[in-house]
C-alpha cells in the first residue's frame, strides 16, 4: 500500500480527527503515506434545517460510508456517537481508540457555571439529550436549538455577536481542537450523562480488508475498554429502539475488571427520568477476545469475546429500562416533534422560543 486513503468531511473537526487516526494507522503500514480525501455529504448541505428532523448527524455518514465501498477510500473516520448503530452491509468497525474525555462542556459568556447562569438564561445545544438534562437541572433556562460548526456555536455565547449565555459542547471535540480554553465547566457526569459513544471515534473499512495488513493495522490502535464501552452504550441505544437524537444518555466504564454502564431516558422538559445502572465482569482473557482477533482461535469453546460481553450488558439494561416506561417516554418524546408541541419549559420566561426537536423512533440520528 502507497497511501492510506482516508474519507471524511471538510470540517474542521473531522479533518482533526481523521488525522490523527491516519497517521496512527499508517504508521503501522510500512512505507505507506496518509491522505485525507474529502467526502461532501447530506448534512454539509443543509445546513439550516435543525439536525434532528433531517435524521440527525447520521445524515453525515450516508456518503463516507458510500464513497468506502465504492473504493475511493480506504477508511473512514467517525465520532462514534454519531455512527447508526445498525452494522452496514460490506463494512466493519475495525478499529475503536482510545477515548477522549466523555463529558460535556458548558462554554458561557463571563466563566459562568451552569450553577451561576442567571435565571432564566438562554443556552444553546442541537442536542435533545443535552436540552432534557439542562432543563432537568434547570427548570428556568431558555434552551435555545442551535446548528453550524464548533466556532459558529461557540460565537453564540463567547463571540462579539453573542446573542446566547451559553452554549453546550462535547469537550472532546473541543480538545481535539485545541479549544479547551473556552470551556468555563466540564459536566459531570451525574450532571449530565453523555450520549453514547461520545468521546470516541470509530473507524469503519471493508470486510474484506479485515484479515489484511489494513485490519492488522487497525487491530494496533483498538483500545479493548474503550471497545467495550462503547459497544455497551451503542448495543442499548439500539435495543431502546430510539434515534440517536432521542433524550438518551449512556456510559460505560471498566475498572478492576468490571463493566460499568449507567444510562437515562428523560423526557424533553426534564421532568420525568427513567435511569439505570448494571455491570459484567470482564477478565483479562476476555478483553483480549474480539470477533476480529486471531488469537481467539485458542480460545476454549463457548468462551464469550469482548463484543458478546459488553453487547449482553447492553441488552440488559435496556430491557430494564423498557419494563420500567422508557418506551412510551420515548415515543412520546418522538411525538413531540412530530406534532411541533415540544417546549424548553413549561416554566421558562421564554416559552415561545425554540426548542430543541427529538427526532422519530429510528434510525439513524445523533446529535453533533
Amino acid at each position: 500500500m502507497t497511501a492510506l486513503r482516508v474519507g471524511t468531511r471538510a470540517s474542521a473537526l473531522a479533518l482533526a480527527q481523521s488525522g490523527q487516526i491516519a497517521r496512527a494507522v499508517a504508521a503501522h503500514l510500512p512505507g505507506a503515506d496518509m491522505e485525507l480525501v474529502h467526502v461532501a455529504t447530506h448534512g454539509d448541505v443543509d445546513r439550516e434545517s435543525p439536525l434532528a428532523q433531517i435524521g440527525g448527524t447520521g445524515v453525515f455518514v450516508t456518503a463516507v460510508r458510500r464513497a468506502l465501498l465504492n473504493g475511493e477510500v480506504d477508511a473512514i473516520v467517525h465520532s462514534a456517537k454519531d455512527l447508526p448503530t445498525a452494522p452496514a452491509d460490506g463494512l466493519a468497525i475495525a478499529c475503536i481508540p482510545a477515548r477522549e474525555d466523555v463529558r460535556d462542556a458548558l462554554c458561557a459568556r463571563d466563566g459562568l457555571t451552569l450553577a451561576a447562569l442567571p435565571e432564566g438564561a438562554s443556552v444553546g445545544t442541537g442536542s435533545p439529550r443535552r436540552a432534557a438534562q439542562l432543563l432537568r437541572r434547570r427548570p428556568d433556562l431558555r434552551v435555545v436549538a442551535i446548528r453550524g460548526n464548533v466556532d459558529t456555536r461557540l460565537a453564540r455565547a463567547q463571540g462579539p455577536d453573542a446573542d446566547l449565555d451559553a452554549v453546550v459542547l462535547a469537550a472532546s471535540g473541543l480538545r481535539r481542537l485545541g479549544k479547551e480554553g473556552v470551556i468555563t465547566e466540564l459536566l459531570d457526569p451525574d450532571v449530565m450523562l453523555p450520549a453514547p459513544a461520545q468521546g470516541a471515534l470509530a473507524v469503519e473499512i471493508r470486510t474484506g480488508d479485515l484479515d489484511g495488513e489494513m485490519g492488522a493495522a487497525m487491530r494496533a490502535e483498538d483500545d479493548p475498554a474503550t471497545r467495550a464501552a462503547v459497544i455497551a452504550e451503542r448495543t442499548l441505544l439500539r435495543a431502546l429502539e430510539a434515534g440517536c437524537s432521542a433524550p438518551v444518555g449512556a456510559l460505560g466504564t471498566l475498572e478492576a475488571g468490571t463493566l460499568r454502564l449507567r444510562a437515562l431516558a428523560v423526557s424533553p422538559d426534564g421532568t420525568r427520568v427513567i435511569d439505570g445502572d448494571m455491570t459484567s465482569a470482564l477478565d483479562a482473557e476476555a478483553l483480549g477476545m474480539t470477533v476480529h482477533d486471531e488469537s481467539t482461535a485458542g480460545m476454549s469453546e463457548g468462551r464469550e469475546t469482548l463484543e458478546e460481553i459488553a453487547a449482553a450488558l447492553g441488552e440488559r439494561l435496556a430491557a430494564d429500562l423498557l419494563s420500567r416506561g422508557a418506551g412510551d417516554l420515548l415515543s412520546a418524546a418522538a411525538v413531540e416533534v412530530r406534532t411541533g408541541s415540544a417546549s424548553p419549559s413549561a416554566a421558562s420566561p421564554a416559552a415561545a422560543a425554540p426548542a430543541v426537536p427529538v427526532a422519530p423512533r429510528s434510525e439513524p440520528a445523533q446529535e453533533s
